[in-house]
């Protein structure tokens, strides 16, 4: 039988962030109110009990004061640094606190798109020709991969992706890609423009259990910028893009390719990892998100998981037995099947 579990949930609230004076782009990747309340929903209605534990900090004063958690989610993305998501889990091993999601050092890794992709070409797995710009001095001329595409090197939720960023010449790309390190502060990396269907790929569990949760192509809108996932295009991505299910061979190359992907990143638990196709059908690698959205409706992961017959209550179950599992925290092993199989869920 499943055990009902003490869970804590660290996150950062993009309201309170706000409300000190941080902007909309600096939060963008921080959850909201309706997500928070929406992960506390769907875990209390699985029978967990929930503490809303705040932030890093907040959770560093309560392991300090010597509180303990069966599992921890967390959920906090932290506001600077190339490792910050990898903050909060390092935390939760100095105390040996049980916590759902990769190691320390996966979540460093995929959040620096240039190391990743790195990785996942030594693991065959392909990805866009690519340059790092780390100091503004490196002769863009030699570059010669048009269109390109610019964007931060370690930055989520399209932050820095727009119009913009789509370059089509050597003076372009040397203002945008100089514009955007000052502004973000951080190297930018140069990909070679993918003109063709952008995959994500939801992949959940841990050593034999893996299994792809499955593949969602997203198309944008009237409205949307066009060609690109943009960071408005993600914000309002109810309105502005459509997430399709999808199973043909080109779906099941992506979904092939991220299996191998979240092997060579050395993913736990969970994982969405996303991919665009080259002019011919090719899928390649983009970027793998570790810490994936949890929002109902908003979030591509639940989105993607309900598009294959994987409802929100459902999802999050399979999230924390997975983690649970690691730790032995389970009585039995309770696969995707047999959740689905349980209710209620809706």
């Amino acid at each position: 039988m499943k055990r009902s579990l003490a869970i804590g949930i660290v996150y950062n609230l993009r309201e309170e962030y706000l409300a000190l004076g941080y902007s909309e782009e600096e939060t963008a990747e921080f959850d909201t109110i309706a997500s928070l309340e929406a992960m506390v929903g769907g875990l209390e209605r699985l029978g967990h009990s929930v503490d809303r534990i705040g932030d890093g900090r907040a959770l560093a004063e309560r392991l300090v004061r010597g509180d303990v958690w069966d599992l921890v989610l967390p959920m906090a993305e932290g506001l600077s640094g190339r490792s910050r998501e990898a903050q909060v889990p390092a935390l939760l091993e100095l105390f040996n606190q049980p916590y759902a999601f990769s190691d320390p050092l996966t979540m460093a890794i995929a959040l620096d798109k240039s190391v990743a992709k790195r990785l996942i070409r030594n693991a065959g797995v392909p990805t866009a020709e690519s340059m790092l710009v780390e100091t503004g001095r490196e002769d863009f001329t030699k570059w010669q991969h048009y269109p390109a595409f610019v964007k931060p090197v370690a930055e989520g939720t399209s932050k820095g992706c727009g119009p913009d960023s789509l370059i089509k010449d050597p003076d372009h790309l040397a203002k945008t890609a100089l514009s955007l390190m000052r502004h973000f502060r951080q190297p930018v990396l140069v990909e070679t423009y993918l003109p063709g269907r952008e995959f994500t790929v939801g992949i959940i569990g841990n050593d034999d259990q893996i299994r792809v949760l499955g593949v969602a192509e997203i198309t944008m809108n009237a409205g949307a910028d066009p060609d690109i996932f943009s960071m408005r295009n993600k914000e309002d991505q109810e309105s502005l893009c459509t997430f399709s299910r999808v199973d043909d061979a080109e779906a099941q190359t992506a979904a092939s390719l991220a299996l191998v992907a979240y092997g060579a990143l050395g993913c736990r638990d969970l994982c969405r990892i996303d991919f665009r196709s080259d002019a011919v059908g090719n899928p390649h690698f983009l970027e793998a998100n570790p810490i994936a959205g949890l929002h109902p409706t908003n979030s591509d992961l639940p989105v993607l998981a309900k598009l294959h017959g994987v409802p929100y209550n459902a999802l999050m179950d399979l999230i924390i037995c997975t983690a649970a599992d690691r730790y032995g925290l389970n009585s039995a092993q309770r696969n995707i099947t047999q959740i689905m199989s349980e209710t209620p869920y809706l």
